[in-house]
């Protein structure tokens, strides 16, 4: 596959990084106004790095626009007359929805929303997929790039605001709540490399057992609280002190600041 990521930045190098080590794509571009800090991926070979977004779209079939919100409009006016039936567009660009691209490339073009998290650069990303009508035939072909990189799942666009808060911003999330485990194991005597370690594969192996059982979360607590131990003791103090409640609450924040965004826009 010949891909470009138009806007190289923390998002758009991540999703290169993720292509790179899975050989993912037979050549890529990678564009940026300043390449000096992206020049390093040449050593791949197959790599170009360019301030040319013209040149990666005239030499790429799949185009992925990973820049900022407020660029996307000027940048696709600028780079429609390039466009061929070859072409895949997949955004990454949050607010930015399908009917506005529409309105700029038309309705016969592939169009992907794609809404990956920065884990893809370690091959763990939970990535959303949707597409416009003419985009239906190349959803399969966006989901074997990201299945490449993590996971991948097919929703209605409407869904894609409550997506970004559950997937992107929730990497976030959960590095709190491992930042917060941490310093209870420092709490409880164990250095902060050792603290980490801990709660890191904790983390992993709670969502390993999720994935690989496909079981609720609540069978999975109860195989570990017994009547009256520290298990079920710790999990009501947390509740006590609003540890869920809090939790949706920011995810409802998130969501409602992001929505204000979109309206915005």
């Amino acid at each position: 596959m010949k891909i470009a990521i138009i806007g190289t930045g923390n998002l758009g190098l991540s999703i290169a990084k993720g292509i790179l080590n899975t050989s993912g794509a037979t050549t890529m571009y990678l564009t940026k106004r300043n390449t000096a800090d992206i020049k390093e991926y040449e050593k791949y070979g197959n790599v170009t790095v360019t301030s040319d977004n013209r040149e990666a779209v005239q030499n790429s079939d799949i185009l992925i626009f990973a820049v900022q919100p407020g660029h996307i409009e000027k940048l696709l006016n600028d780079l429609k007359d390039l466009l061929t039936e070859k072409h895949v567009v997949i955004s990454v660009i949050t607010g930015f929805g399908i009917n506005k691209m529409e309105n700029i490339l038309g309705e016969d073009v592939f169009i992907i929303r794609s809404m990956p998290n920065t884990a893809i650069s370690v091959g763990k990303s939970m990535t959303c997929i949707c597409s416009n009508e003419k985009g239906k035939k190349k959803v399969q072909l966006a989901k074997a790039i990201f299945d490449r990189m993590g996971h991948t799942m097919e929703i209605p666009e409407e869904q894609m605001q409550g997506a970004t808060v559950i997937c992107a911003s929730g990497i976030a999330f959960w590095m709190r709540l491992i930042r917060a485990t941490t310093q209870g194991a420092i709490q409880l005597g164990f250095d902060a490399k050792e603290a980490q370690e801990l709660a890191m594969h904790t983390c992993e192996g709670a969502a390993g057992l999720l994935i690989e059982s496909g079981n609720h979360p609540e069978e999975e607590i109860d195989r570990v609280t017994t009547p009256m131990g520290c298990t079920i003791q710790g999990l009501n103090e947390m509740e006590h002190q609003g540890l869920s409640s809090s939790l949706i609450r920011g995810i409802v924040a998130s969501f409602d600041k992001i929505s204000e965004f979109k309206d915005k826009n």
